[in-house]
């Protein structure tokens, strides 16, 4: 992964030279210093946009009531003895020739009592959490080496001035502005950039995949030692790190539901348990946020207990059209190890 500062979050074109200013959105420019490059992004109408425009040239320590959402967000973590310790930026497969909330989201990593946990969130709402936490903005190697430009000088904005789309405004005279020379950058997205499942066959570890010990709050004290996972390149393995376990655990892959909304879908997977004396097995959860709905969980589950070989399981569900994000993995509660294998998340045909 490179990491990468945010050098700048201008709006644009911002003042028009005749006393009028107009915000169509911010030319964003992420920078490797180390390698002498940076990557220009357009956020149009994007959620955090504005936020991340304040924050990238006013950082302090000082501030006792924060001025943005993101920086009440980071302090309110912090408060509860959670932290904000990166933001890493993925993108949709393919050969984009430039980054745009279409095809870019982020992967927001905390760190709290419960160990390390992730967060799916657009593109503007990640970077200006980072820039609000002060954390460090990651995105691979690939990417950057595909999307960014070699710079030179201190002066990285006005050497990307021209990409940034025509406002299309009418100045005085009535004769519309030529647009910029150089590729437009592509402006507001339709909706949020689809988060597909990733690392299904645990290549890469436990990339993607997070230990949820939320039920431990529960259960008194503290327990966040009570369970452990791991990924061998294979399989996916839950297992109780002591003898009496409390609460449960599960290791679980979150992506947004958007693209299943209205559709059944069936998670299918092997698995084999060893020792398990309370429940463990396949799990699917369907997540729903918002004032409307609160946020609640439907819940599936296959469990099984004891020890077993390698078994197919499968699950199938209806995602509701209001439903937020599906949850899938496997559960352990109490003594004992379950593992997974070949995990498939897809529509019921």
């Amino acid at each position: 992964m490179t990491t990468v500062h945010i050098a700048h979050a201008e709006p644009r074109p911002g003042a028009l030279g005749d006393g009028r200013f107009h915000l169509r959105g911010f030319l964003v420019v992420l920078a490797d210093d180390a390698g002498g490059r940076a990557l220009p992004l357009w956020l149009e109408g994007e959620p955090g946009a504005r936020s991340l425009g304040e924050l990238v040239d006013r950082r302090t320590d000082d501030i006792v009531t924060a001025g943005t959402f993101e920086e009440f967000a980071a302090r309110t973590l912090h408060a509860a003895g959670t932290s904000v310790t990166g933001v890493d930026i993925e993108t949709a497969a393919g050969d984009a020739a430039e980054m745009t909330p279409e095809t870019a989201w982020t992967r927001i990593e905390l760190a709290g009592p419960l160990g390390t946990r992730h967060l799916a969130a657009r593109l503007g709402l990640g970077l200006a959490l980072a820039a609000a936490a002060g954390a460090p903005v990651r995105l691979a190697d690939a990417v950057m080496d595909r999307l960014a430009v070699p710079v030179a000088g201190d002066d990285l904005l006005s050497q990307f001035l021209g990409r940034v789309p025509p406002a299309g405004l009418q100045p005085a005279g009535g004769r519309r502005r030529k647009p910029p020379p150089g590729p437009p950058l592509t402006g507001r997205p339709a909706r949020r950039p689809r988060f597909e499942p990733h690392n299904l066959s645990f290549a890469d570890g436990l990339d993607r995949w997070d230990l949820d010990g939320g039920s431990l709050r529960k259960a008194g004290g503290p327990h966040r030692q009570d369970y452990a996972a791991a990924g061998d390149g294979a399989t996916a393995v839950l297992r109780s790190a002591m003898p009496d376990p409390a609460g449960s655990a599960a290791l679980v892959q979150t992506i947004f539901a958007d693209d299943y909304r209205g559709d059944r879908i069936v998670l299918r997977g092997e698995v084999r348990t060893e020792g398990v004396t309370g429940e463990a097995g396949l799990r699917l959860e369907i997540v729903r946020r918002g004032k409307e709905f609160g946020d609640t969980r439907e819940d599936h589950a296959i469990t099984v207990v004891g020890s077993n070989g390698w078994v197919r399981h499968e699950i199938r569900a209806l995602i509701p059209v209001e439903a937020d994000e599906i949850r899938f993995g496997i559960g352990l509660a109490g003594p004992g190890l379950v593992a997974l294998r070949g995990p498939e998340l897809a529509r019921d045909a």
